[in-house]
């Protein structure tokens, strides 16, 4: 199965197809920033995890940066976890739905026009359980994929379920108007296939 998974370009859900009947348990590091590049529907969460709250985040900064006399301040700031479903096929069968959220440090500085300078450098996280629900089947290259037989191999111990997470690279974003259009997603770099000797030691 998770060779049929890479044979068709789903390298992700076939690396965490390996890992899941490889019964370890460990937890699988996910490379939230080329989850970023591939998937709108983390890429459009991740965005509403800023814009809903930089207003909040903005004031809270210049309030602290006013009681401090006008010298550069640092809070960290967090957003609320937000459950997502993916759409790219790769990482819908890799993760399906997971959560996500926004942590970093809004920085206030003197600008040089005496006017407060605002930015913000976050990271986008993610996080889910890799477990099968039984009930759901999903179709993977040439063969059909129960839950129901996939959560049998974890209970009989030929397979493991296991934690995953991930946080995208550190990102700047200027919060003086809160305005402008977010970065982009950072280079993911490695391609992710079997190859790739970064996969966790699930390559082969």
């Amino acid at each position: 199965m998770a060779n049929a998974g890479d044979f068709i370009g789903n390298t992700d859900a076939a690396r965490n197809m390996d890992h899941y009947l490889r019964g370890t348990g460990t937890t699988l590091d996910l490379d939230v920033d080329r989850m970023l590049h591939d998937d709108a529907a983390l890429r459009d969460v991740a965005k509403a995890s800023i814009t809903d709250n930089q207003d909040h985040w903005r004031q809270e900064a210049l309030d602290a940066y006013r009681k401090s006399g006008g010298k550069p301040v640092v809070i960290p700031v967090e957003s609320s976890g937000t459950g997502y479903m993916h759409t790219d096929r790769n990482w819908y069968l890799a993760i399906g739905s997971a959560q996500t959220n926004t942590t970093g440090v809004v920085t206030v500085v003197p600008g040089a026009d005496g006017k407060p300078k605002i930015g913000l450098d976050y990271q986008v996280n993610v996080w889910d359980r890799y477990n099968w629900e039984p009930g759901k089947a999903t179709p993977i290259g040439p063969t059909t994929v129960t839950d129901a037989d996939m959560a049998r191999l974890h209970r009989t111990g030929l397979a493991k379920e296991y934690d995953m997470r991930g946080s995208g690279s550190v990102q700047h974003y200027d919060l003086g108007t809160g305005s402008g259009s977010l970065p982009s997603p950072a280079d993911p770099g490695r391609d992710g296939t079997r190859t790739d000797i970064g996969r966790n030691g699930d390559a082969r």
